[in-house]
């Protein structure tokens, strides 16, 4: 699947996630890149980066780069 054809993205939410809403986002990957979208907005607004910035991403959060 290229970047541009997102029609069979195969979207994920975090394991973390509850069925009780809050704050969750889905990912889905795709052939250079990944796919991140509001899971109460599945049809909203969606960002794509390449799978680099992806990873470099979350491990800042998992060292609490992004902590509020």
């Amino acid at each position: 699947m290229s970047i541009t054809d997102r029609s069979a993205a195969r979207w994920r939410k975090s394991s973390h996630s509850t069925g009780q809403g809050g704050d969750c986002v889905e990912v889905a990957p795709l052939t250079t890149a990944i796919a991140v979208r509001d899971s109460k907005d599945p049809d909203g607004p969606r960002v794509v980066v390449s799978t680099v910035t992806a990873r470099s991403m979350i491990d800042a959060i998992k060292q609490g780069h992004h902590d509020l």
